[in-house]
């Protein structure tokens, strides 16, 4: 199980990191003005970097430690704001009346809270 939870770690890094980064190194206006960003719309521009310098440190927070078996306690803890990150995505997309956009964070969701359970408990490092 401990490879499974590796692998659903590598997958939600790959998801997070060039999401945050990318809402990090973009321009504001230029995320707003994308029809896929919408939602940017209902953020300030400093909350919507502070989402993406949060999801490049859980990108990084769910592989680093473990890694390098320093404080591998914040894999878990990593995953589980993943999970929050996730639930306000969900929560945002059902504001605006995005339902069709709400799967993927579902799935990011899933992946979270199976890490952080698998870290939390039987499968701890």
């Amino acid at each position: 199980m401990s490879v499974v939870l590796w692998i659903l770690a590598a997958l939600l890094a790959a998801v997070f990191l060039p999401a945050g980064a990318m809402k990090l190194a973009t321009p504001y206006e230029k995320l707003a003005a994308d029809p896929r960003m919408g939602w940017a719309k209902d953020f300030s521009p400093g909350m919507v970097k502070a989402i993406g310098a949060l999801e490049v440190a859980g990108a990084a927070g769910v592989i680093l430690p473990g890694l390098f078996d320093i404080a591998p306690m914040l894999v878990a803890w990593a995953a589980v704001g993943l999970a929050l990150i996730a639930i306000g995505a969900i929560i945002t997309h059902l504001r605006r009346g995005e339902t069709a956009s709400i799967a993927p964070p579902v799935v990011l969701l899933v992946l979270a809270v199976i890490v952080a359970w698998g870290r939390f408990g039987p499968y701890a490092f």
